[in-house]
Parts: structure tokens; sequence; C-alpha cells
């Protein structure tokens, strides 16, 4: 009789062992599931904006879309990111360092050769009298404005890539008409590859634009009520900053030179005050 209970206790013993083995084994397999085997990199999208002179400027973003392989044909080659926040925004409030997200999706890793912003036909600016303008957009409708990334995506790593609008130069007049043509001019640089330059002028009760000027590169952005500015997406190298405050303030333009930018670093420039 022991024998027998002794049997039935291993044998449940057993089962029971065999059991959480199974709950293991599960949950092991679940668990590499959702890694999604180590293959997709994360990509985001960004935008900001290099200031201009309009009071403000709206674009209609419809679609954000990558392109991997360089040589398939146009169209099959485009693939839509998952979760792109469509709709309007105004391109003026995206400076002082203030960058709106477009995309932020899993991809499957490996090379990244352009990155698509496809704007709708609902862009318009506000002049500084207030009136408003329509932007004539033909081939931002037609096709989306198609930048240059040339990037290796690895597994398991992020990347966040940084569309910096040019308003001034992507806003053309339309001739005779009186009318303006929108036709965007847009830096992209992947924000692990460049650095940033950041500080604040006085005094703050007026704007003043920042201007970070290299041999190859020039990138601006307006201070916010604060007086603080961030030059986001700088290549590394050497700079002239160069601080003009509009005009009505009365100060004059001042220059800082030999400003030193590192990859993925941050430059922190000392408050200044203008004369």
């Amino acid at each position: 009789m022991k024998k027998r209970l002794t049997n039935m206790k291993m044998k449940k013993f057993t089962g029971f062992l065999m059991a959480i083995l199974a709950v293991t084994v599960l949950y092991s397999c679940s668990n590499d599931d959702s890694n999604g085997g180590d293959d997709s990199a994360r990509v985001k999208v960004r935008m900001t904006d290099a200031p201009g002179d309009y009071k403000s400027v709206f674009v209609n973003v419809t679609d954000v879309m990558i392109k991997s392989d360089a040589s398939a044909s146009e169209e099959e080659a485009w693939v839509s990111l998952t979760g792109v926040q469509t709709g309007m925004y105004d391109l003026l409030t995206l400076t002082g360092g203030v960058t709106q997200l477009l995309a932020d999706a899993e991809v499957e890793a490996g090379y990244l050769s352009e990155i698509r912003l496809v704007l709708g036909d609902d862009n318009y600016l506000i002049l500084n009298d207030e009136s408003r303008q329509e932007l004539s957009t033909p081939s931002a409708q037609q096709s989306g404005l198609k930048i240059k990334v040339d990037q290796e995506l690895e597994a398991g790593q992020e990347y966040e890539f940084l569309l910096d609008f040019d308003v001034d130069k992507s806003i053309v007049s339309a001739g005779n008409s009186g009318g303006f043509i929108l036709k965007p001019v847009i830096r992209a640089t992947a924000t692990a590859e460049t650095g940033t330059i950041i500080g604040e002028v006085h005094p703050t009760n007026f704007q003043s634009e920042i201007t970070a000027q290299s041999a190859t590169t020039t990138i601006s952005a307006y201070t916010n009520a604060n007086g603080e500015f961030a030059l986001n997406g700088v290549p590394a190298g050497i700079y002239k900053v160069t601080i003009k405050p509009s005009l009505l303030s009365g100060f004059q333009v001042k220059t800082i030179n030999n400003i030193e930018v590192t990859t993925n670093g941050t430059i922190d420039l000392e408050p200044i005050f203008l004369d």
C-alpha cells in the first residue's frame, strides 16, 4: 500500500514539473515573439523650422514615407510609416528649439535611402498685415518631397531624423499674379550624428534671430518669449553664431566666433547681452 501511494505521489510530482516546464516554454516563446526576432529598428521623424518673415505658415502633412531600396521602381519602393501624425502645422511655432513629432514606427532593419514628406493641398501663410495667402504646392501634392538620408539601420536601435523646413527658401513669389508657391526646401539630419547649440539672449522683450554658419552649413532659429533658443541638427564643425535682434529694438547685431560643435554634443553658450 505504501509503495502504491509513493508511486502516485511521484506521478503527481512529475506531472507538476511537466506543467511548470510547459508554462516556462510557452512564456519563453511568447517573449521571443514580442521582440520581433530582433530584426527591426525604431524610426522617429521630427519637423522643425528655419525662420521666415511671415506671421504664420501652415502646412498640411498627410503622410511620411520611407524608401529602402534605391534601385527599386519609383512607386513600389515607398512605404508609409505607421502612426503618422497628420494635420495642419504652423511652421513658425517650430522654432527656438521646438520640434513636432510626425512619426514613430518600427521598420525593418537595413538600408534607409530616403524619407518623403507628403503635403496636402490646404497650405497657406498669414502675412504680417494679418492677410491670408494660399500656397500653391504642385510638387508636394503629386508625390511628396523626397529627402536623402542614406542611413544603415541596425536591428534593435532607435534612429531620430530631424526635418528642418527652411521657410524663407521654400516660399517664392508667383510672379505678376501676386500669389505664392510652396517649393519645400528641407534639410534632413540624424540627430545622433549632429550636435546642438543652446543659449539665451537678453533683453527678452523682443525676438532675435540666431544663425550658426560654417563653410558648408547655415542653421537659424528665433528666440522664444524667455529669450531662449536651440539650434538642433548641427553637423560637427566650427561655427560663427550671429545674433540679429529685431530692428525695432535698437540693439546691434552680435557675433560669436569659433563655436565648436561635436557629434551628439550640446554647446551651452553663456547668456548673451546685447548692446
